[in-house]
Formats: structure tokens, C-alpha cells, sequence
């Protein structure tokens, strides 16, 4: 699908689906109805709900979501705003999902400590249990 087959869709359009029963987001220029997806989302409804009828790009990827989660956006994609109300975003593919930087294997130690993956809790969690293992076998020599 190409950027001149999606309808553009304004962001006052947008706006006034902002409930449970008509359910938009704006997600890197690009217009999804979530509604039918509120009650299938695994961190539950309100927190989709929330960013009804805004823009809900920088939320989505906070959050870290996994590539099937981007890929799973397109089933939802019914539009994008005009250019004169992008923020900048790429519109010229608008059935991509929104992107964020993956990580790949051979990525520096400074690109996979900034990724927004799962590693950005595991890695805090494994120096914790370091810290603390230390810390109880050096009690113990006292």
C-alpha cells in the first residue's frame, strides 16, 4: 500500500476518537484505530486508552515493544496526517510499523546499553545481584 492509497487523516480528526468505543492513535505520522485491539492489548486498555485520539509515538516506544508488536500496528493502519502536520517522521512508506533501532549482534556495548530492549532490565538487575553477593560474602569475613 502506497502513501497516496492511505486516507489523510488530520490530527482534530484524530482527536475525537479518544475513547473506548473509537479508539485512535497517531504513531510516526500515521493513523491507527486501535479500538478492536483495547481489550487483546497485554498491558490492558487504559493504558492504549490514554493516548486516544493523540499522538502516541514517543508512549509506544518507551515502552520497547518487540518486532511482532511493530508489525502487528499494521493491521490497525487506516491513515496518515497531511505533511503539514508531521512532526518530521518518514511518510513516504506509511504501512512500515513505527521504527525503533534494533540491536543487532555485532552493535557496540554503548548501542545495546541505550537500546530500549529487555536488555535495559537485565542488565541492571544481573549488576544488582553481583552487588549484593559481594557485599554478603564480605559480611561474612568480619
Amino acid at each position: 500500500m502506497s502513501a497516496e492509497d492511505l486516507k489523510v487523516i488530520s490530527k482534530a480528526e484524530v482527536a475525537e476518537h479518544n475513547s473506548s468505543e473509537s479508539c485512535w492513535v497517531i504513531m510516526d505520522d500515521k493513523v491507527y484505530d486501535v479500538t478492536k485491539f483495547l481489550m487483546e492489548h497485554p498491558g490492558g486498555d487504559e493504558v492504549i486508552i490514554e493516548q486516544a485520539g493523540a499522538d502516541a509515538t514517543e508512549s509506544f516506544n518507551d515502552v520497547g515493544h518487540s518486532s511482532d508488536a511493530r508489525d502487528m500496528a499494521n493491521e490497525y493502519l487506516i491513515g496518515r496526517l497531511p505533511a503539514e502536520e508531521c512532526q518530521g517522521a518518514e511518510v513516504n512508506d506509511p504501512t512500515k510499523a513505527p521504527k525503533i533501532k534494533a540491536v543487532a549482534s555485532g552493535d557496540s556495548l554503548k548501542d545495546i546499553i541505550l537500546s530500549p530492549t529487555w536488555t535495559n532490565f537485565l542488565i541492571p538487575a544481573v549488576i544488582s545481584v553481583l552487588v549484593y553477593v559481594s557485599y554478603k560474602s564480605v559480611m561474612r569475613l568480619f
